[in-house]
């Protein structure tokens, strides 16, 4: 069975409330088993402009389940506080 990914490229516009997301955001994660690829760190983008500059790759065992996670109920409150301290182009992708 193919992973799931979530894609996420953010700008953090509030740091302090960013910091409350990170740390509310991996047991939301763990109870989905996906587990962080990239968590932020140094990139460099090419050809065209991202719409942050924070990048972040998470793997879950299934498309599915990385759709159910964030769709999930455990994950909505990091959610609202992530939509409310950043903006961000969040996708999906079905991946080996």
């Amino acid at each position: 069975m193919a992973y799931g990914y979530v894609i996420a490229q953010i700008n953090v516009l509030d740091p302090v409330s960013y910091a409350d997301y990170v740390k509310r955001v991996l047991p939301t994660i763990e109870l989905f088993g996906g587990e962080f690829l990239v968590r932020g760190g140094q990139s460099e983008s090419f050809e065209g402009v991202p719409p942050g500059d924070r990048n972040v790759v998470i793997r879950f065992p299934s498309y599915q389940a990385a759709r159910d996670w964030y769709k999930s109920d455990a994950y909505a409150p990091a959610r609202e506080l992530r939509m409310a301290a950043s903006t961000s182009v969040q996708t999906i992708v079905e991946g080996v």
